[in-house]
């Protein structure tokens, strides 16, 4: 077991988790019911054997962690798995109940495929093999909106805006009513926009010095959050157009707000199954910044 704070948790807990799972155990002092687990998590870390590391965090001592993963309860358990959080569970579980959600993600211990059995070959996770399944996932089911919103944006993120022009064609007319297309829609116009300048440094260097002499230059902040959308610099663009809700939010018939929900749309990762009474963790860059919108939206 090992007490993070802020300072070491790129270390223990992002770098660790890219070789063996890390639990981080949200809990305070002063929570009975923390206190009850654990001894529980201690108990069952050293039964493991090394299968995954226990961390645990001071919810009081480090807000700002908490904040990051949106803990609203302790103590609140959550899997980091490649730097990701893939998994989570809230309150004080017995012990028979934390080893049934480790085993749903930790390899067996010592379990090796019998010697007359081929191990399964490893899923291709390539990009290449991704946008594949997806491409057909489109094919099979053109109303699959999910899916032909999950194939253009990893388009996008790969740089293929023919394809994904061509793809997202048909959707088109159901922009105004689908969430997830008028997302897209706002990624397109960014590319475009930035389109429009060959020479990013200068363009990005201009509108810095626009926004200079004026923090209300909201066609310059808005250009500038577009020009780091088209790079995917998404939280460059999200702080940009937080600068103009911030003065005003009805600026251009709420577009700095549309554009920024789009962007949360874009950059969510999918939510991974857990089991029924537990928690999906969400991203931590989605959730401080989904905080920070309704902090603005509703002062």
């Amino acid at each position: 077991m090992i007490d993070v704070t802020i300072a070491n948790f790129e270390q223990e807990v992002i770098a660790a988790s890219m070789t063996t799972p890390v639990l981080i155990d949200f809990w305070a002092p002063w929570c009975g019911p923390c206190k009850s687990l654990g001894p529980i998590l201690e108990k069952v870390e050293a039964a493991y054997g090394g299968r995954f590391r226990l961390v645990k965090i001071d919810s009081d001592q480090e807000q700002q962690l908490g904040a990051a993963f949106g803990i609203k309860s302790i103590p609140t358990c959550i899997l980091m798995v490649n730097g990701q959080p893939v998994d989570g569970f809230q309150g004080a579980l017995p012990e028979g109940k934390v080893k049934e959600f480790l085993d749903k993600h930790l390899p067996p211990a010592d379990e090796l495929p019998p010697a007359e059995e081929e191990a399964p070959a490893p899923e291709d996770t390539s990009p290449a093999a991704v946008l594949e399944k997806l491409k057909a996932a489109v094919a099979i089911d053109p109303s699959n909106d999910n899916a032909l919103f999950d194939y253009v944006r990893m388009l996008l993120q790969h740089g293929q805006l023919a394809h994904a022009k061509n793809a997202f064609a048909p959707a088109l007319p159901r922009v105004a009513l689908v969430r997830k297309f008028e997302a897209l829609q706002h990624w397109f116009s960014a590319i475009e926009s930035g389109a429009a300048h060959p020479d990013l440094v200068k363009a990005q260097a201009g509108f810095d010095a626009k926004i200079a002499a004026s923090k209300r230059d909201f066609e310059a902040r808005y250009a500038l959050a577009q020009l780091h959308m088209n790079q995917q610099h998404w939280v460059k663009a999200m702080d940009e157009l937080l600068e103009i809700l911030m003065r005003d939010k009805s600026w251009n018939e709420e577009l700095a707000r549309k554009t920024y929900v789009s962007i949360l749309e874009i950059i969510e990762p999918p939510k991974v199954k857990v089991a029924d009474g537990q928690i999906p963790p969400d991203d931590p860059v989605v959730a401080t910044y989904r905080r920070r919108l309704s902090s603005v939206v509703l002062s």
